[in-house]
């Protein structure tokens, strides 16, 4: 007799002690608090709605976050609902302007104000935008107002989390905005306030009313002062698990490069911006090189106030210097992009802010060095790069559509 069988049991096939002997082993796993299950039962098991050994851990989460998605979903369908399809404010925070508007449903700019962003206080600017909203909210009904930030701005889009060009850390920037406002006008204005990452908000108004209307996988960069960066996937702003996604400006390109301002070095904004156009004019300027007399003549002789905007405008009436600095740019464009592709694979990149003003100066050899560069050239489809269409009332005008329930 096999020692499994009991005991007086007759001898068993061969084939019956084997399938015993098995049992017994997976009995004593369980025992200990491991699997016992057949290669075909875990089969069974991946494939059933329930485990059959136990719990399985990643199918309570998957479970759990499809009930979060569900809720989420009802959650901006009641929003919208209770909102509405009234005026909004738009509000974008740049590094050194503060735009508003009054944005219809469709995207229309029907009133708009501007000022120069005071400080690097957020304080000051805090102030600056309960003025603004309470200019606005004198004229027009408004339903909600939506802020656009440069910087990381948390899940709940209410704080600033950080801002590598404004000195806000954790900052409840919607809370501030709000108190300040009915500071001034003794009333709370619209039904909402959210605060939106300035980029998700560019990028959305390009999804939804600009050139990236209809493509389902679209991917924005918005170059300023700095380069931000969004997703829209099949109708929905991709912000991360945390909610700060899409700061491509500051993925590292150059390990020990240029310092940035987020405290890093090498960052492709570093490279692609308006900052960095300004700086290699600078540096033109100060040898007092005979190539830099438009750029000299742009910064009233100061080579010190040679900016980004001082370079492209020279670009634009064909000086030599800033055609080259502008087109230097447009290359480390293009390989961020080709980067970027390779990660997301978008059917569109739409480009957008100040800097994209240049036009084809700058998208030209951006799109030659994307090609160029691009992982699987020549046996993959290529995703097209076109300039943004709203110009600098994106931010402005994503942030009101935002405001209403939408992204």
């Amino acid at each position: 007799m096999s020692e499994l069988d009991g005991p007086g049991e007759p001898d068993l096939p061969a084939g019956e002690r084997a399938r015993r002997a098995r049992a017994a082993r997976r009995a004593a796993r369980r025992a200990r608090g491991e699997d016992g299950a057949t290669p075909a039962e875990r089969r069974r098991a991946a494939r059933s709605p329930e485990p059959l050994f136990g719990r399985a851990p990643e199918v309570d989460e998957v479970r759990r976050l499809r009930r979060l998605q569900a809720g989420e979903r009802l959650r901006r369908q009641a929003r919208r609902a209770m909102i509405g399809d009234g005026l909004a404010i738009g509000i974008d925070i740049g590094g050194t302007k503060v735009a508003a508007g009054v944005v219809d449903a469709q995207g229309r700019v029907v009133a708009r104000t501007r000022r120069e962003t005071p400080t690097r206080s957020p304080q000051a600017v805090e102030d600056l935008i309960a003025e603004l909203v309470a200019e606005l909210s004198a004229r027009h009904e408004v339903v909600s107002v939506g802020i656009g930030a440069a910087g990381f701005v948390d899940a709940t889009r209410s704080t600033v989390v950080f801002s590598p060009h404004l000195a806000w850390r954790d900052e409840p920037l919607r809370e501030a905005v709000e108190l300040r406002v009915r500071e001034r006008l003794g009333r709370r204005v619209g039904r909402r306030t959210l605060v939106e990452n300035d980029a998700n908000a560019a990028a959305w108004a390009e999804y939804r009313f600009g050139a990236g209307r209809g493509e389902p996988r679209l991917v924005c960069i918005t170059l300023g002062t700095g380069i931000g960066g969004a997703v829209v996937t099949d109708g929905r702003l991709q912000r991360g698990r945390h909610g700060i996604a899409g700061e491509f400006g500051h993925m590292v390109v150059v390990p020990g490069g240029h310092r940035c301002e987020c405290g890093n070095r090498g960052c492709w904004e570093q490279y692609a911006s308006g900052n960095s156009m300004g700086r290699d004019g600078r540096e033109l300027a100060r040898g007092r090189s005979l190539f830099a007399h438009a750029l000299l003549a742009g910064a009233g002789g100061d080579p010190e106030a040679v900016r980004g905007q001082v370079v492209t405008d020279a670009a634009r009436t064909g000086d030599p210097a800033a055609v080259e600095i502008v087109q230097d740019t447009g290359r480390w464009l293009g390989t961020g992009i080709a980067n970027l592709a390779a990660a997301l694979d978008p059917g569109t990149f739409v480009i957008g802010g100040g800097v994209s003003d240049v036009g084809d100066l700058l998208l030209g050899p951006a799109r030659d060095e994307f090609r160029r560069t691009l992982t699987g050239r020549g046996y993959r489809p290529e995703a097209s790069i076109v300039r943004a269409r709203l110009g600098p009332d994106a931010g402005l005008v994503g942030a009101a559509d935002l405001s209403r329930g939408w992204g």
